[in-house]
């Protein structure tokens, strides 16, 4: 597999990063993940503009050689090189503080370049669980105060996915103050009151792509939605529910902690927004090339 590291395309298994880099280190760096249907990147300029928002927070340097249209030519490229023009891919980009040297904690030389990684792998989509639904589980959320940023800092998530593939499900959802703000690699949503309720866009979640893109397509088909959170017990008497991710698509949740949600089965605001998705990703321009 050829992958792109700092402006070279090589093979994979001769890619390697400094021990010294502040991404392996402190986790001091943001990534994304496109989503590629027959060559084109979905909604690259959304996962763009995240990007750079987390960059600027972190005020990690972004140098011309990383503006958009180099990093879409790259991705655009892994494509080619590794035959990836046909069927469902996902394109990992990552992009860290550099390995300035010694380890510290504080901010090294501004003029430190940033560690640029880019790797993309065929996708199959979980068709079957897609179209009966999924289990998920809960527990707390224990990350920390800023959500909205695509970090590399994951460990609670992970925790919170193994526990999901420990009890046979299919995502955990994370609970903080009372509340389900989201799955730990996924955003959350339910009907609850004929009305489809997610948690507000705040620091306790993050922005996701596919979330931002089915409230424009619910308001597009009629569907009523809040932007509020939805309780454990509330969700308990919900008609329908579903998670959302560049990779899931729209999954819908059929059983939360061992009990059935609505009739057992996705429901029909969940089965329009797949289609409308669906419709979407199919109609998606071609992405800047070189």
């Amino acid at each position: 597999m050829i992958v792109y590291l700092n402006g070279k395309f090589i093979d994979n298994a001769q890619a390697t990063v400094s021990v010294d880099d502040r991404g392996f280190l402190f986790g001091d760096g943001v990534y994304e993940v496109f989503r590629v249907a027959d060559g084109r990147l979905f909604a690259a300029d959304r996962h763009l503009r995240r990007l750079a928002r987390g960059l600027e927070f972190l005020e990690i340097p972004r140098a011309s050689a990383l503006d958009d249209a180099a990093l879409v030519a790259a991705a655009l490229r892994l494509l080619q090189d590794n035959a990836l023009t046909r069927g469902d891919v996902l394109v990992y980009l990552q992009i860290t503080r550099g390995a300035p040297g010694p380890r510290a904690h504080q901010f090294p030389s501004p003029r430190t370049p940033p560690t640029v990684y880019l790797a993309a792998n065929a996708y199959t989509l979980p068709e079957e669980v897609r179209v009966h639904g999924a289990s998920v589980v809960t527990t707390p959320d224990i990350r920390w105060g800023r959500c909205d940023l695509k970090t590399m800092q994951l460990l609670p998530n992970v925790l919170a996915k193994q526990k999901a593939v420990t009890a046979g499900a299919f995502e955990t959802l994370l609970v903080r103050d009372g509340v389900i703000t989201e799955g730990a690699s996924t955003s959350f949503f339910a009907v609850v009151g004929g009305v489809l309720r997610t948690h507000p866009a705040n620091h306790h979640i993050l922005p996701g792509i596919t979330r931002e893109i089915l409230l424009e397509e619910a308001e597009q088909i009629g569907v009523s939605v809040v932007p509020t959170a939805i309780t454990p017990k509330e969700l308990n008497g919900a008609e329908e529910a579903f998670v959302t991710s560049t990779s899931a698509d729209v999954m819908p949740v059929v059983r939360v902690d061992g009990r059935p949600i609505g009739g057992g089965e996705p429901g029909p605001v969940t089965q329009r927004l797949q289609g409308s998705l669906r419709a979407r990703q199919a109609s998606a321009a071609p992405a800047l090339r070189e």
